[in-house]
């Protein structure tokens, strides 16, 4: 392979996964700092009380693959919470493998303080792209796979 033979023409600012990809991550952070300094959580942590407090009685696996998320991540946040008070876990009768996370009351009071800063940011994002939010929304749906809601 001749390493002096020009590349194929790719403009990485222009290519959507990419795009996708950063803006997913500087929101996130944008958001995350908020999160982290009124109430000490981490993003991967965010992620699973959220899911937990959405979908009331959640598996480690359920999470995983709602969040495109890596199991052990999910895994260490919920150890990590379960260890603040905030979730319990429970092991599957049947399956000692599956456990199923679930708030615990001080779980439910930080949730109470948090989704409102989550909605709040939510505004924020829909101001900053006024009319041009409806289509992100729409190309979003038609980027993501339907998952179980």
């Amino acid at each position: 392979m001749d390493k002096n033979a020009p590349l194929p023409d790719f403009d990485l600012l222009t290519f959507t996964p990419y795009r996708l990809a950063v803006a997913a991550e500087r929101t996130s952070e944008e958001l995350s700092r908020q999160y982290k300094a009124r109430f000490g959580i981490s993003i991967p942590e965010w992620r699973v009380l959220v899911h937990v407090a959405h979908y009331k009685d959640v598996s480690v696996r359920d999470i995983e693959a709602r969040v495109a998320m890596e199991k052990s991540k999910v895994s260490r946040a919920a150890t990590r919470l379960e260890a603040q008070g905030y979730i319990a876990k429970t092991v599957n009768a049947d399956d000692r493998r599956l456990v199923s996370l679930s708030l615990t009351e001080a779980g439910y009071a930080l949730m109470q303080d948090l989704l409102p800063l989550a909605s709040q940011y939510q505004q924020e994002i829909e101001a900053r792209l006024g009319d041009l939010f409806e289509g992100l929304e729409a190309g979003l749906e038609g980027l993501m796979p339907k998952v179980d809601r």
